[in-house]
């Protein structure tokens, strides 16, 4: 006699729901860029570019009058655009990990989401580049940092400086996640390219698509580049935020002299840019009605590893401040002891909410509910990133702030209105490029989505029960199953 049903294994949950063939998955998917943008995109839209456009006045301030525009002094060199330059690069981390490894190790359920996050990626390294760049002060002489032969006598980069291993890093993981996007692209460009029906789209796509005719040969040559951008961006996923925390850790202030800051770093990257992408995508499935395709499986397991990534962070937080007692190092336990971990200190309150948002507020998703509840998962998403910039900017103004001259101790830091609007201009920049790229571009990879339907689609799935329980004998609930779906 079969088994009852109760002693089965569970099955995994579709990835795309609903009774879906091919030309339906195409239909939905493709829908948002044919029709006309409604009130809820025109409204985001306009305050991103309202943004953006404050931030470019504050740049302008800043270039024009120099860098005493912010509030920098003698001891914080490094202040909100240093701690903002570090966020957006860990933002930009989750896209890469997504994109490469996930499909490196042919995880279905990346198929979702890694259109996003890849965006996300190029979106957010594109605002992370500004920051050095700006404060440098005299823009015009960047040239200075290239690497090039010149008459200018003996100046030349100093290839010791982990600041010039940035420059090589970031533009490095920007040009190779760039190419990963746009490679996966190309199919749904012409896909939306022999839809088009206006003279202009149909140009605009036929380019973009470069000639793509969907042969066999193109789709050979295609999955064998995709695997080839994937085994180069999985090195960068673990290098360009390493380098990145090498702009600290080798150096001799207390607080960033240690050599935990290359994994953690990391993780902190991961944990972050996977909470961009949650708030991303929660607020992309509602607006551009693709609930079927970012499922609760989707959310459910992206929300796993912030919780995992969370507890890792804080491990490091933990390690660090063992590492400042065991070391006996009286410079570093007092920048621990005193900057950071007293609530009384100038900036106590910013430790204290870093691990709240990071390590505390993350271990609400052991819970299953609340892994699958979209508000908690938005608000959560917010949070963490909320904790991650005081994160950086923990480690940043909490190490420097106080040197080993008490007199020369600055009083308070805080940031000047354009700073605070260089960093609103980013944010109005990414938005901006993510409104226009949702609206002109398939938010969710069509072709991939399409090669899991009949491995995870849900008709399939329920075909794949309907067969199980046939073959177990048990004819009349596999009747009763068949007629109720």
């Amino acid at each position: 006699m079969a088994a009852p049903l109760q002693y089965e294994s569970q099955t995994r949950a579709p990835l795309v729901e609903g009774r879906k063939d091919y030309h339906q998955v195409t239909e939905d998917i493709v829908r948002p860029i044919e029709a006309a943008p409604s009130k809820l995109w025109w409204t985001g839209f306009l305050i991103s570019v309202a943004c953006l456009c404050f931030g470019i006045w504050s740049v302008t301030e800043q270039v024009i009058y120099g860098v005493g525009q912010w509030n920098l002094h003698r001891t914080i060199g490094w202040g909100w655009d240093i701690t903002n330059f570090v966020w957006w690069v860990g933002i930009g981390h989750a896209g890469t990990l997504i994109s490469a490894i996930l499909l490196l190790f042919r995880q279905g359920w990346r198929t979702g989401v890694n259109r996003a996050a890849e965006a996300m990626t190029i979106f957010a390294v594109m605002c992370a580049g500004q920051f050095p760049i700006w404060h440098m002060g005299r823009v015009w002489l960047c040239f200075f940092i290239m690497p090039y032969p010149n008459t200018r006598g003996p100046l030349w980069p100093n290839f010791n400086s982990p600041l010039l291993w940035d420059v090589f890093a970031i533009s490095t993981y920007f040009t190779v996640s760039l190419l990963f996007w746009y490679t996966g692209l190309i199919p749904d460009m012409a896909t939306v390219r022999d839809r088009a029906k206006l003279k202009w789209r149909k140009f605009f796509y036929g380019v973009a698509a470069f000639g793509w005719t969907g042969s066999t040969k193109h789709w050979q040559r295609h999955e064998a580049l995709a695997l080839v951008l994937a085994g180069l961006s999985t090195p960068l996923v673990l290098s360009v935020h390493t380098i990145v925390s090498f702009d600290f850790a080798t150096s001799v202030i207390p607080g960033w002299h240690t050599t935990i800051f290359p994994p953690y770093f990391v993780a902190g990257a991961v944990f972050s840019g996977f909470a961009m992408v949650q708030t991303l995508l929660v607020v992309s499935r509602k607006v551009l009605g693709l609930q079927e395709y970012i499922t609760f499986e989707h959310i459910d397991v992206m929300n796993k590893i912030i919780v995992l990534t969370g507890s890792i962070v804080g491990v490091a937080y933990l390690t660090e401040l063992f590492i400042s007692w065991y070391g006996q190092n009286k410079f570093e336990s007092w920048a621990f002891a005193q900057n950071r971990v007293n609530i009384f200190s100038p900036y106590g309150w910013a430790y204290y909410i870093m691990m709240g948002c990071n390590v505390l507020s993350p271990q609400i998703f052991w819970f299953r509910k609340m892994r699958r509840n979209l508000t908690v998962t938005f608000f959560m998403s917010v949070l963490v990133n909320v904790g991650m910039w005081f994160e950086r900017f923990v480690i940043i103004v909490t190490s420097i702030y106080r040197d080993y001259l008490p007199s020369s101790w600055a009083t308070y830091y805080a940031p000047s209105i354009w700073e605070v609007g260089f960093y609103i201009g980013t944010f109005g920049l990414f938005f901006t490029c993510y409104f226009l790229f949702s609206k002109f571009a398939p938010v969710i990879a069509i072709a991939e989505i399409k090669h899991i339907l009949k491995k995870s689609g849900g008709i399939y799935k329920e075909r794949e029960k309907i067969d199980h329980i046939e073959k177990e004998g048990i004819d009349e609930f596999a009747h009763e199953y068949a007629h109720a779906h």
